[in-house]
Formats: C-alpha cells, sequence, structure tokens
C-alpha cells in the first residue's frame, strides 16, 4: 500500500490534496510504500515541510529546462532553501537575463504537461552509468559506500541523484518565478571550479508568489551597501582587501552612538570595562582549544621568530585579568565588557557588506561566577536584551544549542552547563527551539534572532555557558570554607558585531535612523543670502545644545536644498528666510514632508531633546 492509498482510506479529501505524506513522522513520497501498522499523515500545502518539497521539486523542473535549452551543460545541486531554491550550472558562459526568461518559459511548459516524479533506487555501478557524463554528480557518488542504495528521481528527460521527497507531479507547481544569478564555487571550495547558482522561489498560491516579490523589491530598495553608499556611511576597497570596512565621518558617528549607548547600558548594570590586545602567543590558542577547534577562522602571524595569534574572540585577555590576583566568592560575580575588535577568516564568497565582514567589532562581554549564580545571570543576560530589542524596535525569537560533535569538555559539564540554559530559559517564561548540535565547541549557547521591519530574522544576541576554559586556564576563587573552587564563564553578547547591527538597523529603518541614532539630526537651510546671520546664529545654537546640525547655505533653490536633505534622510530641516529672520523664528519641516507651526530655536531645541531622551 502506498502513502497515499493509506490517507485516501481516512481522508480522502486530505489526499487529493497532499504534496507528500510523513510516515512515522518522516516525509516522504506519496508513493512511498507503507508497512501495515504506519502511523500516515498528509503533508498539506501550509504545513510546514510543504514548501520543502515543492521548492525542490521546482528545482529540478528549472534543471530540466537549463539541460534542453543548453546541451552539454554540467549540473551540481538543487536544493532548497530558506525562502526558495537554487541549482548549479557549469556552462561554456554565465548565464544571462534572457536566458532566465527562456528557462522560465521553458520550466512552464514542463509544468503544464504534468510530468510526474518517479523514483527508482540504484546501485552504485548503475548510477555511475547514468551520471557518465556528469563529472559533479560522479563525485558525489564516490562519496558513497559500494553497498550503499542510491535514490534517483525522473521527470520527462530529466533524471537526477536525490533523496527526496518531491511532488507527485510537475503540475502542482502553482508559481514559480527565477531571481537572479550568482557564481558559487563547487562545494563552496574557492580551489575548485566556479559554477553559476540560477536562484528561484515557488509557492503554492500566486497571491504569495507576488506578496514575496513585493517584499523583495522593499529589500533592494533598503539594501544597506546601497544605502550605505547614499548616505555616506562606509565603504568597501579592493587596495585594502575584502572584508574589511572603511567607515566615513557619517557612519562613524552612528557607530560611536552605539558604542556610547553600549558603555552606558554595560555601566548601570554592573559591568567593568575592559581591553585586550589584538595579537596573542599561539601558545595561549593552544591553551584555549581555538587552535585546535578553531585555526581554520584565524589569522597567524611572527613577531621575531614567535608565532602570534590575531584574535576572533576577546576572552582569552579577560581571563588573564581575572587570574591577575586571588578572587573571594563575595566578588562574584565580575562581569568584564569589551568593544573588542577581532578578526575572523571568512570565504569571500560568503562576504556580504556589512553583515558578513572579516574584521569586526563585537560588544563581548564575560560574566565569571559561582555555579550557583549561573541561572540567574543567564536571566539577566537575556532581560538586558529584551530591553535593547525593545528600545530599538525588534521582535525576537531564541534558540537554545546543544554540543556538536567538535567539542571539548566532559560529558558531565556539558549536561551541567545546558540544563543551567534550559533553567533560565524556563525562569523567562518565552518559547524557544532547540538547535541539535550548533552550539560552541566550548559549551552549549542560547541565540537570540531579531526579526527586521521586512520580516527577516537575524542573528543577534548569545549567552554560552563554558565550564571548560576556567578549567583550562586554571582560573579559581576562594570559598566561604576557604576551600579554592572553579568559576563558571558565561560568553554573551547583546548587539553582536556592530557592523552586522548598523547593516540590519540600515535595512530595518530604510535608512531613516530615529533621532537619536541620526548622524545629521538637523540641517538648516537658508532661502536667501540676507537670511545666513540669523541661519548661522541658530546653527550654533543647536550645537552647542549638543544637537548634531549642519548648514546649507549652498547657492541652490530651496526645493533643491530640501531634496538633498532627504535624499540624506536627515530628520529635520530648519528653513530660514527673511520672515524668520526678522521675527526670530524657525520654520521646520519633518523627514515626511509634514511642516511645523513656526517656532523659536528654544522651542525646537527642547522639542529635540525630549524625542531624543525618549529613543522614539
Amino acid at each position: 500500500m502506498t502513502a497515499k492509498e493509506a490517507i485516501e482510506r481516512v481522508d480522502p479529501k486530505a489526499a487529493r490534496r497532499a504534496v507528500a505524506a510523513r510516515v512515522d513522522g518522516k516525509v516522504v513520497d506519496l508513493s512511498a510504500e507503507v508497512g501495515d501498522g504506519a502511523r500516515v499523515e498528509a503533508v498539506l500545502p501550509g504545513d510546514p515541510p510543504a514548501l520543502e518539497v515543492l521548492r525542490h521539486s521546482t528545482a529540478h523542473v528549472m534543471a530540466q529546462a537549463v539541460m534542453e535549452l543548453f546541451p552539454g551543460v554540467k549540473i551540481g545541486i538543487g536544493p532548497a532553501i530558506a525562502d526558495g531554491f537554487y541549482y548549479d550550472f557549469d556552462y561554456t558562459r554565465p548565464f544571462t537575463p534572457e536566458d532566465l526568461e527562456a528557462i522560465e518559459k521553458r520550466m512552464a511548459e514542463i509544468v503544464k504537461a504534468n510530468l510526474p516524479f518517479t523514483r527508482r533506487e540504484v546501485s552504485k555501478d548503475e548510477a555511475r552509468q547514468l551520471f557518465a557524463d556528469q563529472p559533479y554528480k560522479l563525485e558525489l557518488i564516490e562519496e558513497l559506500g559500494e553497498d550503499e542504495t542510491i535514490s534517483i528521481y525522473t521527470q520527462g528527460s530529466f533524471t537526477d541523484l536525490c533523496r527526496g521527497p518531491h511532488l507527485p507531479s510537475t503540475g502542482r507547481i502553482a508559481a514559480f518565478k527565477l531571481l537572479s544569478v550568482a557564481g558559487a564555487y563547487w562545494r563552496g571550495d574557492e580551489s575548485r571550479p566556479m559554477l553559476s547558482r540560477i536562484y528561484g522561489t515557488a509557492f503554492f498560491d500566486r497571491k504569495e508568489l507576488k506578496a514575496y516579490l513585493a517584499r523583495l523589491e522593499e529589500a533592494r530598495k533598503r539594501d544597506h551597501r546601497k544605502l550605505g553608499k547614499q548616505l555616506e556611511l562606509f565603504s568597501f576597497h579592493e587596495e585594502i582587501g575584502p572584508g574589511l570596512v572603511v567607515w566615513h565621518p557619517r557612519g562613524m558617528i552612528l557607530r560611536t552612538i552605539l558604542e556610547d549607548f553600549e558603555r552606558t547600558e554595560h555601566l548601570r548594570r554592573g559591568y567593568q570595562l575592559v581591553q585586550g590586545p589584538t595579537l596573542l602567543k599561539r601558545e595561549l590558542w593552544e591553551r584555549s582549544g581555538h587552535f585546535e577547534n578553531y585555526r581554520e577562522n584565524m589569522y597567524f602571524t611572527e613577531v621575531e621568530g614567535v608565532s602570534y595569534g590575531i584574535k576572533p574572540m576577546n576572552c582569552l585577555a579577560h581571563m588573564l585579568i581575572y587570574a591577575s590576583r586571588v578572587r573571594s566568592y563575595r566578588e562574584l560575580p565580575i562581569r568584564y565588557f569589551e568593544l573588542g575588535t577581532v578578526h575572523r577568516h571568512e570565504r569571500s564568497g560568503v562576504l556580504h557588506g556589512l553583515v558578513r565582514v572579516r574584521a569586526f567589532t563585537q560588544d563581548d562581554a564575560h560574566i565569571l561566577c559561582r555555579p550557583d549564580q549561573v541561572e540567574e545571570e543567564i536571566l539577566g543576560v537575556m532581560r538586558f536584551v529584551d530591553d535593547v530589542m525593545g528600545i530599538f524596535g525588534f521582535d525576537y525569537s531564541m534558540e537554545l544549542s546543544t554540543r556538536p560533535e567538535k567539542s571539548i569538555g566532559t560529558d558531565e559539564q556539558w549536561e551541567t552547563a545546558t540544563a543551567a540554559l534550559v533553567g533560565a530559559l524556563e525562569a523567562l517564561g518565552k518559547p524557544y527551539d532547540i538547535n541539535e548540535g550548533e552550539g560552541a565547541f566550548y559549551g552549549p549557547k542560547i541565540d537570540v534572532k531579531l526579526t527586521d521591519a521586512l520580516g527577516r530574522q537575524w542573528q543577534c544576541a548569545t549567552v554560552q555557558c563554558d565550564f571548560t576554559l576556567p578549567e583550562r586556564f586554571d582560573l579559581t576563587y576562594v570559598d566561604a570554607d576557604g576551600t579554592r573552587k572553579r568559576p563558571v564563564m558565561l560568553h554573551r553578547v547583546i548587539l553582536g558585531s556592530l557592523e552586522r547591527f548598523i547593516g540590519v538597523l540600515i535595512e530595518h529603518y530604510a535608512g531613516a535612523f530615529p533621532l537619536w541614532l541620526a548622524p545629521e539630526q538637523v540641517r538648516v537651510l537658508t532661502i536667501t543670502d540676507r537670511a545666513l546671520g540669523w541661519a548661522e546664529k541658530v546653527h550654533d545654537m543647536l550645537v552647542a545644545a549638543g544637537i548634531r546640525a549642519e548648514l546649507d547655505a549652498a547657492n541652490e533653490t530651496l526645493g533643491a536644498k530640501v531634496r538633498n536633505a532627504q535624499m540624506m534622510k536627515v530628520p529635520y530641516m530648519v528653513i530660514i528666510g527673511d520672515k524668520e529672520s526678522e521675527g526670530g523664528t524657525v520654520a521646520v519641516r519633518l523627514r515626511s514632508g509634514k511642516n511645523l507651526p513656526p517656532m523659536s530655536p528654544q522651542e525646537l531645541i527642547s522639542r529635540l531633546k525630549e524625542e531624543i531622551a525618549a529613543r522614539r
């Protein structure tokens, strides 16, 4: 009996709508054979696995279209991803926008033909014969065991090496769109061939596709790389190297505002400011376990015959500060905070504006505490996160990441650390997901993912519980009974990477920062040269009051000056002409285009200070 037949016995209507089946918890094709007593459920459009099945199937349809239109093309892999799918191709030239149109047209024909997806199991030798002219598939086949059964899927003229599952037929694909082409190294390895990766998306409903494409267009408008250039915040330069940010004056003001905010918020929560060096001897990284477990992400250099590692994290110096003298149990918890710049080796293919760079500054803190204080300290971190996310207007979700395959420490330490994190999450009373095997190599962690104005999620805050590094660095405190005990270390960030967070902020606000964050808060615009004297006085009054203001007295029309200010997304425009000069007032225009009643400079300053203090 097939899975579909089993569903039909219970719910014929569901069987007609199903795109796949869930058998004893595993998602399979509707055509899969099921045994007696198996628990079989329909996977319907709208169920979590359904979109993945749809998009994976659409990737196969795209590959079929490409192979039919471009003879000789070599195919890589084509998985479903978060918002769609892709497939990698090796062809004699890059694909063009015109090619995508032709591929889409052929895909529509394949969908209309309603070709069935059929699954077959073959031996390794048979798979080699089937894909004899496809070197990338052969490489994947060779990595499988000699006796391993291999599944393949066919629809029409196309056969692919694939685990599945897939839709019953191509006709179930309701709405799709090819989005872009990008270069991608085979298997992410820069030493391997560069392939053409075609991205697309698919939905069960045309309205959903239309809404998604609208969100995509809005995301393009908000792209922080585009806005960063328009707002003169930052730049990247090949002469310097990929993934290394150059901050312009306006960007540096924004960054400094965030740094000052961070220092203030940490100090009032009992953190101590510290700073460690960028270079530390290799022996320290070996002692910590980073050299063994994190070496491929680090940069190393040699000074006078001694090997040094450029820090990818700030924790080592903080432990040395703690170990600089004997500590009492009465001192704990100790919270060290550093805005520390770190360097990590990221492959050039994954670098992306500010959100994926090679040098970045973390709002890094390490809390050293007694075992009985761990849960309360984690709770304190999570409440800190909640406060900060509220200030910036972000919703967020949480994940508990557990022990990875590559780790240090004992089973008991990992169990104790994980239990402490779970206890804090339960006490917090908010929902969380479990991310199996994605913890740091030295301990489990809670990750916070914020949701921006477009509904996208970004990794932000994290707190990691570590019993291992204090042991490796022999950190102790003198307990009430006079014996030496081992503290627990919590690694945590709130905003995470400042570079990444600024990139997210730019896109979240579409570059229109709230007043307290805006690099330029007010621009004073003159209508005539006669108004220049009063405009200069108003500008000076604003600056003296701590307002970030600039004066535009250029020989341009008022309309041009307003457009320039709006292009730079300045929150307030103060317009001064003869009437304002004579009356000692200012005319105020908001970034939204709204005009406020005339007011005195003092009234404007009071309004600005109130809005800045409220962080609206």
